[in-house]
């Protein structure tokens, strides 16, 4: 079992910065008490942990690619505790919200690197394996942050959600040092600064466009002046790309059909798989008055889903072209959403089980699989490229099915709202106020019979939001039906002086570093 233990390693740090993404969902309230601050300014902690990894990823892959995968990792894990530490000594929401920014840079950094590791030390069908448990802690951790969060909030208080990843990164970066080898990177690979500029500020005003349009308004000035500068600056990063001998991106990949699908699917999985669990959460908590733990415990079904299939997939189809595993795992992403649009006001959790227990399934037969063919679309010293780019489209596509999703639901409740005429006089505005969670206050307000009303319209706009979601997940897997191959690995560049240490070593031997 020694083998396993770099997997191992790595999980650990995938794990605590995927958990990190929503374990501050249900704090949010605490913090906002605790500080004095508004909830509505602390939805910075969010954000800017959002907008950090979505913006820094490739760049930092491509680093990565040039000074060395496992130090780039362990940097990261040490960035990322010494900001969890700072954010739980936070005295003021500026510190925070600044350091859960740092926090960011630090999980960019591992998820950056963590495909590209496994890539790197297991091969053949150790490799399918290792790949499967990867997805499996992936697909974990995206359900189990507000669970985790709500249990610290409740029972320790709003601060253990950043103290509780001290002890896991000290791990990690102990078990990292001791067993995973160090490869060797490729200093002679320039940085490419103005590309990885472009492409920051691109993604970066993008992600930040997406995450805050509604507030700000789709049509209003900032809204469409951050589009107009992601635009720009996407458009000066493919001019510098084509241009550089050694580019941050190599674009000549994208006129393969598999990293095209690969790059769609990764965006389509964030959006028809994940997005609508907020609007999940909000109706179990605001509607059917669970709390934060409970409501967290009901999509445990997609995780649980999640962690036996990419668990079992990385073992027994380790030889099935990724077109059938993607394909066939994003068709069964929206078959999931499909299946929860069947909501109704009298609906319970329970309406909800079979629909995120096939979203799980697809999840965890696509996720694992997304990753090992992006690493093995390009040759190993590129790997942080290749991961830098699958991950930032999966948190693009994050971004983007929030907005979409946003939009959606809360044009579903305005129509089921605006269809009950002089029961509501304002239907926008009530939608505004149930979308941010007040629909007690709403129900309290307009009199008798207002309860019923909240739920119809809550069910409207889930029903709307699963339909999309739905429709997407579809589309990405007839995307990955249609351009996925099994794609043939270029060959590695030769280091000189040590290639059979080399090859050791990326066989995964465990060594200790040299």
């Amino acid at each position: 079992m020694r083998k396993w233990l770099p997997l191992t390693a790595v999980c650990l740090g995938t794990f605590m910065l995927l958990v990190d993404v929503t374990i501050v969902v249900v704090a949010l309230p605490d913090m906002a008490g605790s500080l004095h601050t508004s909830f509505a300014d602390l939805q910075w902690v969010m954000d800017l942990y959002a907008l950090a990894l979505a913006a820094l990823l490739l760049g930092v892959g491509a680093l990565a690619d040039r000074i060395g995968h496992r130090r780039v990792y362990v940097a990261g894990l040490a960035l990322f505790a010494l900001a969890s530490l700072a954010c739980g000594l936070a005295d003021g929401p500026a510190v925070l919200i600044a350091f859960r920014g740092v926090q960011g840079v630090g999980g960019a950094a591992m998820l950056a690197t963590t495909t590209a590791l496994i890539g790197r030390l297991y091969q053949g069908r150790d490799r399918g394996v290792a790949f499967g448990a990867w997805g499996a802690v992936s697909g974990a951790a995206s359900a189990a942050g507000p669970v985790l969060g709500g249990l610290l909030t409740e029972h320790l208080d709003w601060r253990w959600i950043f103290f509780v990843n001290l002890p896991i990164s000290v791990l990690a970066v102990v078990m990292t040092l001791k067993y995973v080898a160090a490869l060797p990177g490729a200093p002679a690979r320039r940085v490419d600064l103005p590309g990885t500029a472009a492409f920051t500020v691109a993604a970066g005003s993008a992600t930040y466009a997406l995450i805050k349009g509604s507030d700000l308004g789709w049509t209003s000035a900032p809204t469409l002046g951050l589009f107009a500068l992601a635009a720009v600056a996407l458009l000066a990063f493919v001019g510098v790309e084509r241009r550089r001998e050694q580019p941050l991106l190599d674009l000549a990949l994208f006129r393969r059909g598999t990293f095209s699908g690969l790059m769609a699917a990764g965006v389509l999985l964030s959006v028809a798989a994940f997005s609508y669990l907020a609007y999940i959460s909000l109706w179990l908590q605001s509607v059917k008055d669970m709390g934060p733990v409970t409501a967290g415990l009901a999509c445990v079904p997609m995780s649980a889903a999640a962690f036996v299939v990419a668990s079992l997939s990385g073992r027994f189809l380790h030889g099935v072209s990724p077109r059938w595993t993607i394909g066939s795992g994003m068709l069964l992403i929206g078959l999931g959403a499909f299946l929860q649009a069947v909501v109704d006001a009298d609906a319970d959790w329970l309406v909800l089980f079979p629909g995120l227990t096939v979203t799980g399934v697809g999840v965890g037969l696509t996720t694992p699989v997304l990753a090992s063919t992006a690493m093995a679309s390009v040759t190993p010293d590129r790997a942080g490229m290749a991961s830098g780019a699958v991950n930032t489209a999966r948190q693009l596509g994050n971004a983007l099915g929030i907005a979409v999703l946003g939009v959606v639901f809360h044009a579903g409740l305005s129509g089921a709202l605006a269809d009950h005429g002089s029961a509501v006089a304002d239907p926008s505005a009530t939608a505004d106020a149930l979308a941010g969670g007040q629909a007690a206050a709403v129900a309290a307000h307009a009199g008798p019979g207002a309860g019923e009303l909240v739920g119809e319209a809550f069910a409207a706009g889930l029903r709307q939001t699963f339909l999309v979601s739905g429709t997407l997940g579809v589309l990405g897997g007839l995307v990955a039906l249609l351009l996925v191959r099994r794609p043939v690995t270029p060959a590695a560049p030769a280091v000189s002086g040590r290639p059979a240490a080399r090859e050791a070593a990326a066989r995964g031997s465990g060594a200790a570093a040299r």
